[in-house]
C-alpha cells in the first residue's frame, strides 16, 4: 500500500483502534521490501553530498532493478558525520563510509544483488586495523545508547507512517487511554529526567508548577533555539526524528492542561524547519494535533516560531518575550518562573527539544527503564556534539555518567594526528575547559559543575595540544560580548573589558596584573547579570585561569605562545643550513614574503609575513627548513 493510500484509508485517526491497525499496515508493508538502502540526508551529511548519493541510488535502482522490491530511504542524522554520507544496507546492516554517488552503481549490483561487500567503503578500525561490517562493531557507536536518537538514521523523518511503524504515536495513545495528567506527571517525576537544555532543572517539577498554577490558559514551549557554537543536537533531533518531539509535547499538554504548543526554532536552521512543518500537517491531517485527539477529548496544537537567532534567547524569559513579538529581553530580578508566569503571563511549560523527545519512551517503557541508567542524580542519556580536534567528529548519546575519556578517546578516537590532549570545554561559551588530568571525570550535572564547567546543551569541543588556552578564552569572550542583550552594565562592558584585555594579552601587549584582573572582571560580571548569560559566560576565563595559568604567565612576562598560535608571538625563519632552495615555500607564501630563487637560499621578509604558517606546512619534512620561533627567541 502506498504512503497516499495509507494516509486515505487512516485519514482521521478517531481512536486508539485506528492508530494501531496503521501501524500493522507499515510494518506489513516494509516486510515485504526485501531490500533497503538507507542514506543519511542530515545536515552534516547532505553537505558532503548525501542528497546526490540518494537520488543516484534511485536512479541506479530503476537501471538495474528488480525496483518493486528495493527501497531507498533517506533518514536523519546517524551521527558518524566525520565519515559521511553514511549509507546502510538493510536488513544486513552493513554500513558504508564516504560514499559518493561515483560508488553507488558499485553498492547496487555487488551487495544489493550479488550480497557481495565493497571493501573499499568498509570502516577501518585506525588501532587494530580490523574491517567493521556493522555498526554495532564500529568503536564510534560501541558505547552509546541511543534512545533520544533511538529513530534518527534508521526512518525517513518526513514520514509519519515511518514514525508510526516504528510505535510513534503509542506512547500518546497510553496517555490519554490508560492514566489520568497527575499519572503522567508522576512517571516523568520518577524516571528522573532533568531538563536538557543546560540548567537540569527535573522535568516533572515544572509540569506539576505549571499544573497546579492558576491560569485561563497554559501553554508549551519547546526550545529549538541552539545557540552554541559547534552545538547541533538540537537541529539533528528535529530534523531527524520530529514527531517525537510533536508527540513529547502533546503528552506535555495534557499533562498539565494546555491547548497550545509553539516551537521555537533558529531561522538558521532551514532544513529543521521543513522537517517540523512536514510534521505538523501530516500529524494534523491524521488527527494526531487538533480537536478531540484520538477520540479522548484532548485538544492540542502546534505552531513554530523563528528565532532570529540571538544567543540570548536561551533564557526562559526573553524567549517567552521573542515568542509575544518583543525583544528578547531577560525580565529583572526577582521575577517567578516562567511555569508559573510565562508566555503572556499564562503558566508555560519550557523544556528543550530533546528533553521532549525523551517523555514518549519514558510513557511507553516506563520510569524504571529511563531512570535504569545514568547516576544518582543525573538520570538517562545525554546527546552531545563531538567536535574539536578529535579524529570522530559527530553526534554521540551516552548513559550520564561516562566519563570525558571514554567519549574522547573510546568514541572519539582520540585527537587528530596522533596529538596530545590538552583540554576539554563543555557547555559552549558559558561552559568551562576541562585538562587532561580530569579526564576521568564523569559526564554528569554535578560532576562539570564541581570543576568549574557545565554540561549545558551538550555541546563538547576537544582541544590538543596545538591550542592556545588564552587565545580560546578570547574566542569565547568574543562570541559572549557581541551576544550580551546590553541590558546589564556589568554583562556588556565588563565581558567587552576581559576580551580586550585577553586580546592584549596575545598581541604581546599584557601587563602583569592582568590576570588578577581578569579574576576581579569576572566576579564582578556574574554577580551584577540578571541572566544565565552574564552569570556563567566568565567560565571559560575562570577555568583556563584555574587549570592553565602558566600561559597566561608566559604569555604576558615572556611574550610566549606555546601552541604557536598568537600571530603577535611567533615569527618564522628559515635555516640558511637546512634550505634546499626548492622555492616551495616561496610559491606557497600567500604575500610574497618569501625571498630566493631556485638554487638560491630563501629567506623571509619579516616586513610583508603575515605569520600564516603556510611555509611551515609545505617544507618537506625531510628538509626541516622552517623553524617557528616564539618567546625570547621571537625577539632575538
Amino acid at each position: 500500500m502506498t504512503a497516499a493510500k495509507k494516509k486515505d484509508a487512516f485519514r482521521g485517526i478517531r481512536s486508539f483502534e485506528d492508530l494501531k491497525r496503521l501501524k500493522e499496515s507499515v510494518l506489513a508493508q516494509e516486510k515485504a521490501d526485501s531490500k533497503t538502502l538507507i542514506v543519511c540526508c542530515g545536515t552534516g551529511c547532505l553537505a558532503s553530498g548525501g542528497d546526490k548519493v540518494r537520488q543516484s541510488f534511485i536512479d541506479e535502482v530503476r537501471r538495474q532493478g528488480p525496483e518493486e522490491n528495493i527501497v531507498v530511504r533517506k533518514t536523519g542524522c546517524r551521527g558518524f558525520c566525520e565519515r559521511g554520507p553514511i549509507v546502510v544496507v538493510s536488513p544486513e546492516n552493513i554500513l558504508y563510509q564516504g560514499v559518493s554517488k561515483e560508488d553507488t552503481p558499485e553498492i547496487v549490483s555487488e551487495t544489493i544483488l550479488k550480497g557481495e561487500l565493497v571493501d573499499r567503503l568498509i570502516f577501518e578500525d585506525e588501532t587494530t586495523g580490523d574491517k567493521c561490517v556493522h555498526e554495532a562493531d564500529i568503536p564510534f557507536y560501541k558505547k552509546q545508547a541511543r534512545r533520544v536518537l533511538r529513530n534518527c538514521g534508521h526512518i525517513d523523518p518526513t514520514s509519519i507512517e515511518a514514525y508510526i511503524g516504528v510505535g510513534g504515536y503509542g506512547a500518546l495513545a497510553i496517555a490519554l487511554s490508560k492514566m489520568n495528567p497527575e499519572e503522567v506527571i508522576a512517571c516523568v517525576k520518577e524516571s528522573g529526567l532533568r531538563g536538557r537544555g543546560g540548567a537540569g532543572f527535573p522535568t516533572g517539577r515544572k509540569w506539576e508548577s505549571s499544573r497546579n498554577a492558576p491560569g485561563e490558559e497554559k501553554y508549551i514551549i519547546a526550545n529549538g533555539d541552539e545557540g552554541d557554537p559547534g552545538a547541533f543536537m538540537d537541529r539533528s533531533i528535529m530534523e531527524g526524528d520530529p514527531h517525537s518531539v510533536l508527540e513529547g509535547m502533546i503528552i506535555a499538554g495534557y499533562a498539565v492542561g494546555a491547548q497550545k504548543g509553539f516551537i521555537y526554532v533558529r531561522a538558521e536552521y532551514p532544513l529543521a524547519v521543513r522537517h517540523l512543518h512536514t510534521a505538523i500537517a501530516q500529524a494534523s491531517d491524521l488527527g494526531l494535533l487538533g480537536q478531540n485527539i484520538m477520540g479522548s477529548g484532548f485538544d492540542f496544537e502546534i505552531e513554530i516560531v523563528r528565532g532570529a537567532g540571538a544567543f540570548v534567547c536561551g533564557e526562559s524569559t526573553a524567549l517567552v518575550l521573542s515568542i509575544e513579538g518583543k525583544r528578547g529581553f531577560p525580565k529583572p530580578l526577582p521575577r517567578p518562573n516562567t511555569s508559573i508566569v510565562g508566555l503572556w503571563d499564562m503558566p508555560t511549560v519550557l523544556n528543550n527539544v530533546e528533553t521532549f523527545a525523551c517523555v514518549p519512551a519514558i510513557i511507553s517503557n516506563g520510569a524504571e527503564w529511563f531512570a535504569s541508567m545514568g547516576t544518582e542524580k543525573s538520570k538517562g542519556t545525554k546527546v552531545l556534539a563531538l567536535t574539536g580536534n578529535v579524529k570522530n567528529t559527530g553526534l554521540v548519546e551516552v548513559p550520564m555518567g561516562t566519563t570525558l575519556r571514554e567519549i574522547i578517546f573510546d568514541i572519539g578516537g582520540g585527537i587528530r594526528g596522533n596529538k596530545e590532549f590538552k583540554a576539554v570545554q563543555t557547555g559552549g561559551p558559558s561552559g568551562g575547559c576541562i585538562p587532561e588530568d580530569l579526564l576521568d571525570l564523569p559526564v554528569d550535572y554535578e560532576s562539570l559543575a564541581r570543576v568549574g564547567s557545565i554540561m549545558g546543551s551538550g555541546g563538547m569541543l576537544v582541544m590538543g595540544e596545538n591550542t592556545c588556552m588564552v587565545n580560546m578564552a578570547r574566542y569565547f569572550l568574543d562570541f559572549a560580548q557581541n551576544e550580551s542583550c546590553g541590558q546589564c552594565t556589568l554583562c556588556k562592558l565588563g565581558t567587552r573589558q576581559m576580551y580586550h584585555i585577553l586580546s592584549d594579552i596575545t598581541s604581546g601587549k599584557g601587563r602583569p596584573d592582568d590576570v588578577e584582573v581578569l579574576l576581579e572582571l569576572a566576579a564582578a560580571v556574574r554577580a551584577g547579570s540578571i541572566c544565565g548569560l552574564g552569570q556563567t559566560v566568565p567560565n571559560p576565563v575562570i577555568s583556563t585561569i584555574r587549570y592553565f595559568r602558566e600561559e597566561y604567565e608566559e604569555h604576558i612576562h615572556e611574550h610566549r605562545c606555546r601552541a604557536l598560535v598568537c600571530r603577535s608571538l611567533v615569527s618564522y625563519r628559515i635555516k640558511e643550513h637546512r634550505c634546499k632552495a626548492c622555492m616551495l615555500c616561496l610559491k606557497g607564501c600567500p604575500v610574497g614574503a618569501i625571498i630566493g630563487a631556485k638554487w638560491q637560499v630563501h629567506e623571509i621578509d619579516q616586513t610583508k609575513c603575515i605569520k600564516c604558517g603556510a611555509c611551515v606546512e609545505v617544507c618537506p619534512p625531510r628538509f626541516d627548513a622552517v623553524e617557528c620561533l616564539t618567546g625570547k627567541a621571537n625577539e632575538g
